[in-house]
């Protein structure tokens, strides 16, 4: 998990999954023999990671998870969100009333656990559609991320299955170390230093790939 940690602070970005850019994931580089077992592995390290590194963590590149360092995602924030906070963005009518509704209850509870918002939201089967692929679509603005994963108990007070994702938004994460500076420069200039970032670290890719990574 230590050097998951330092590899985020190294890169900046640090990919859960294979993506766009060849070998840029910690799926591609962490020994097998711990991704599917009883031994601790990503799976166990993403809450820790987020809680104990203040790393932005969620879906924000190709609809896939990542780590990114808080320096890097403000300048993803900016371009991600072209400079509009959220109620803007529905104002100039860039968003759904579903996806305000949405952003407003993980805003009104936050952190909030993601079977909690869909119970108060009436999303599911019987309620609203979409509440994955809305999540996702404001993960991939930057509008929400996760802010921890908490687990089942069994009788023995010890957690297990599946941590489950709680949510918030990148303002109430981060406080004003993001609200203060996510819109310093304009969004062409964010995009342009995560672009050269990006083809710092991998001179060998295609442009394209790294495009296509970015969004």
């Amino acid at each position: 998990m230590e050097e998951a940690a330092k590899a985020v602070e190294k890169y900046g970005i640090l990919p859960f999954f294979t993506n766009s850019v060849d070998g840029f994931s910690l799926e591609e580089t962490v020994t097998p023999d711990i991704w599917f077992t009883d031994k601790e592995g990503p799976w166990e390290w993403k809450g820790p990671l987020i809680r104990k590194k203040g790393f932005f963590y969620g879906k924000f590149f190709e609809n896939k998870a990542a780590y990114v360092a808080p320096e890097w995602f403000l300048r993803l924030a900016n371009y991600r969100r072209n400079g509009y906070d959220f109620d803007a963005r529905y104002d100039d009518g860039l968003a759904s009333r579903r996806d305000l509704d949405l952003y407003s209850l993980i805003a009104a509870n936050a952190p909030v656990v993601s079977k909690k918002l869909r119970e108060t939201g009436n999303y599911g089967k019987n309620g609203i559609k979409g509440f994955d692929t809305m999540i996702t679509r404001l993960q991939m603005q930057c509008y929400v991320n996760i802010n921890d994963f908490v687990y089942t108990l069994d009788r023995h007070g010890k957690p297990y299955g599946w941590g489950v994702g709680v949510y918030t938004t990148p303002e109430l994460f981060a406080g004003e170390a993001f609200t203060k500076n996510v819109y310093k420069e304009t969004p062409e200039e964010s995009y342009e230093a995560l672009f050269t970032h990006l083809r710092t670290l991998f001179p060998k890719e295609s442009e394209k790939n790294l495009k296509t990574f970015l969004g």
